[in-house]
């Protein structure tokens, strides 16, 4: 799942987390508090799609929440399930020069995709998904179409991920909210993606869909244990060396888009807080938004109540 990353952050219009078995304690949180003289931000790894036994969540996200006078997530809450969003990524994705999804594809993924197909017959035809209609896309799509067919397979529901969680959440308490990019923007980044990191996405998206695949419960149980090591080694680390130009494309690109944003936040002359919900990948390691946060100076702290030796 080298590529997991990739789907990740894609996944309020797709992304990407895996969910097992349900736990009784709250997911120990990916959560950090930036701070400078007067503001301060939190933090927030969200997956984007999830299952009853991950709710209810850590106190500490509770508190970020209620101390929180606004929210910002990756996109604008009103346009996470816009039908205009929607037709804009299948507009982005179609082909228009006469040719099929197998022209890209050598034998080898032909024969995956037919796999796919052949082995999830059934799941296709409850999605709509259908051989025909992947020819009429890009692989990037087609990529992205699968992969949320696998995650809802195993029982995902992205109206449970954590940036629907804060979305209604905020709607009731009547606070504001923000995207750091548009639905546009993500999917312009998808659409720019060259044909080798398209068909990268591809075979990834088939190879997660395996059976006997269980990278996604790896995943999850690390994201449930606030493993934050765990998770950039199995989401990040081998794709940022397998694959280095996809990973600045969609991981790094976009962080060093969105700090400038989050420190305006600090900057804010009310002294307000914010809670930012994006894709747990974007907070984790050296190119993560929390370390070029730290770099810059701010105080920046893990507000984990149940982690070894933690006060937060």
């Amino acid at each position: 799942m080298r590529a997991r990353s990739a789907l990740t952050f894609l996944t309020t219009l797709l992304l990407a987390v895996a969910t097992f078995a349900a736990s009784a304690s709250p997911p120990v949180p990916l959560l950090w508090k930036v701070s400078d003289a007067d503001s301060s931000v939190y933090l927030l790894g969200s997956f984007h799609l999830l299952k009853p036994g991950d709710y209810p969540l850590s106190a500490d996200v509770d508190k970020a929440f209620g101390d929180a006078q606004a929210l910002m997530f990756e996109i604008p809450p009103q346009e996470m399930a816009s039908p205009a969003l929607a037709m804009q990524m299948r507009q982005a994705g179609l082909r228009v020069d006469g040719t099929r999804l197998d022209d890209d594809l050598d034998p080898l993924l032909r024969q995956k995709l037919a796999g796919w197909f052949a082995s999830d017959a059934r799941s296709g035809k409850a999605s709509g998904i259908t051989p025909e209609m992947l020819q009429q896309f890009r692989p990037w799509l087609a990529g992205l179409m699968i992969s949320v067919v696998g995650m809802q397979e195993q029982g995902l529901d992205p109206a449970l991920g954590l940036d629907e969680h804060f979305a209604s959440a905020a709607a009731a308490a009547g606070k504001p909210v923000a995207g750091l990019e548009t639905g546009a923007q993500q999917i312009a980044f998808l659409a720019a993606m060259d044909r080798d990191e398209q068909l990268q996405f591809l075979a990834e998206a088939l190879g997660d869909s395996e059976p006997g695949n269980h990278e996604l419960e790896t995943l999850h149980a690390a994201w449930r244990r606030g493993d934050a090591a765990t998770l950039w080694t199995v989401m990040a680390a081998a794709m940022k060396r397998d694959y280095p130009k996809l990973y600045r494309h969609i991981d790094i690109d976009r962080n060093d888009a969105w700090v400038p944003q989050i420190e305006r936040r600090l900057a804010s002359p009310d002294r307000s807080t914010t809670l930012v919900v994006v894709g747990a990948l974007h907070l984790l390691g050296s190119d993560g938004v929390v370390e070029k946060l730290r770099a810059r100076g701010y105080r920046v702290e893990r507000v984990c109540s149940a982690c070894p030796g933690r006060k937060h």
